[in-house]
């Protein structure tokens, strides 16, 4: 049975009624007690109280026979952090917890101060209209050098890793303010306070106004979705408010992948490529593996003799940890085999390795990273991109993106009608179906080329 009990303020007057229903036993044997605060509408008669009052009552007790254990004092801010932790400790990936930390930063800001039980579907769609607005953008000041940056880093003797270090950011960071391209203002904060000049002086601000891509917007409500079907999990509300939102949609991307044309002409250009990323390059075509996994290769994991790889962990960087490795996507290992050509590059870049590693002697830091910065420490994965941009630039070449490589791969295999199962093994997919969503279209233009070899039995006929 349900007690109430009235909540007046200073003046006396009620404000709201506390509900408590007893509903258990806990650990010591002490009586479970739930409770929940209803608060009237300011219009309501004394009538329209009693009768509203007595059925939020039977509704609460009703909830917590049938096991919620519904606490409309902890906020959606609360449950949050108690959930990321949560997904931390079962082993979510890392990359996946800082992205949910980023994200929450804005959402508390929405509806981080709301009860969970209170949250209904037309605040979450509030939320991702305003995200559509113009101006919504959080941190979108960037930064662009004004003065020569590799002059001035010259001048104060520091080399971009040095600065990078000083500065506490990424060297491909510093590589990339010293190039003419934007950075984010954080850090060029951080390389100014290192060089000792303000920001404005050496950065020239940019800001950005654009609304959020409806992708973003939709990762936002994944992100609230998931908190929510926890509490939903556990019994404190009795349904997920954003499983009856409404998102906006997101057009499916295009798979970018490269031509014939195309690739010969960017396999052309690598023959002058420093041996360091001209083998990185050939390993992103020759094996379809992310941008991750190839830095992230040490040479315990590759036989050259043998020409067979082994794919089992990934280096990552995030602003918040730095560069890190992690296991493969997926979390699975799996071998495959190289290209003579790949082959023969990886026997030079390891001979060219040693030369640096003697040349640095005390400096040089044993990590057995196939692919390092010049002390032997591993490369930031980002560096990756970042030379594939200036190279494509160099060689009027299309814009190279790492992961087209993947999609390349990918896009030849289903060509030359290997299956989809071996197709998603050599990717790293967790299964062929992955495989089919993501190529698609791919899929279906191998079936009409097959569709059409058939066909061509009867052209051979008429002909005849």
């Amino acid at each position: 049975m349900a007690t109430i009990e009235k909540r007046r303020n200073k003046a006396g007057k009620v404000i709201s009624y506390r509900i408590t229903v007893a509903g258990g036993i806990d650990t010591t044997g002490k009586q479970i007690r739930h409770r929940m605060t209803w608060k009237p509408d300011a219009k309501m008669t004394a009538r329209q109280i009693d009768k509203a009052l007595a059925r939020a009552a039977a509704d609460f007790e009703r909830q917590i026979e049938q096991g919620y254990q519904l606490d409309n004092r902890q906020t959606f801010a609360e449950y949050t952090d108690y959930v990321i932790a949560l997904k931390e400790r079962t082993g979510l990936k890392k990359r996946t917890i800082d992205r949910y930390r980023e994200l929450k930063v804005r959402v508390d800001l929405a509806i981080g101060h709301m009860k969970l039980i209170d949250i209904r579907p037309q605040h979450l769609n509030s939320f991702y209209e305003n995200l559509s607005e113009q101006g919504i953008r959080m941190n979108t000041n960037s930064a662009k050098a004004r003065i020569d940056l590799n002059a001035l880093l010259k001048e104060n003797h520091l080399s971009y890793a040095a600065c990078a270090k000083l500065s506490a950011v990424s060297a491909p960071t510093v590589s990339a303010a010293a190039n003419g391209k934007s950075i984010r203002l954080s850090s060029a904060d951080k390389i100014a306070a290192t060089l000792g000049i303000s920001t404005t002086s050496l950065f020239t601000l940019e800001q950005d106004s654009k609304p959020l891509e409806p992708r973003t917007i939709l990762e936002y409500h994944c992100f609230i979705s998931g908190v929510l079907s926890q509490a939903e999990k556990e019994l404190l509300i009795p349904y997920n408010p954003a499983s009856k939102a409404t998102p906006p949609k997101v057009e499916k991307k295009e798979v970018v992948y490269y031509q014939p044309d195309q690739l010969a002409r960017i396999l052309n250009a690598l023959e002058d490529a420093p041996l360091k990323w001209k083998t990185f390059t050939y390993l992103l075509i020759d094996t379809g593996c992310r941008r991750g996994e190839i830095a992230g290769l040490k040479w315990k994991s590759i036989d050259l003799h043998s020409g067979i790889i082994t794919i089992e962990r990934a280096l990552l960087y995030s602003t918040a940890r730095g560069t890190y490795e992690d296991t493969t996507k997926n979390r699975k290992s799996r071998t495959l085999h190289l290209a003579p050509e790949t082959i023969t590059l990886l026997k030079q870049h390891k001979a060219s390795q040693l030369e640096m590693q003697l040349a640095n002697g005390d400096r040089w830091n044993d990590t057995g990273f196939v692919f390092t910065q010049d002390n032997g420490l591993p490369i930031c994965p980002t560096s990756a991109t970042h030379w594939l941009d200036d190279f494509a630039k160099a060689h009027d070449l299309p814009h190279i993106h790492p992961h087209a490589f993947r999609h390349t791969a990918a896009s030849l295999m289903i060509a030359q009608g290997v299956d989809l199962v071996t197709t998603a093994n050599e990717l790293g997919h967790s299964s062929a179906m992955v495989t089919a969503n993501v190529y698609a279209h791919q899929i279906e233009e191998a079936k009409a080329k097959a569709s059409n070899a058939r066909a061509s039995v009867f052209s051979r006929q008429l002909q005849a």
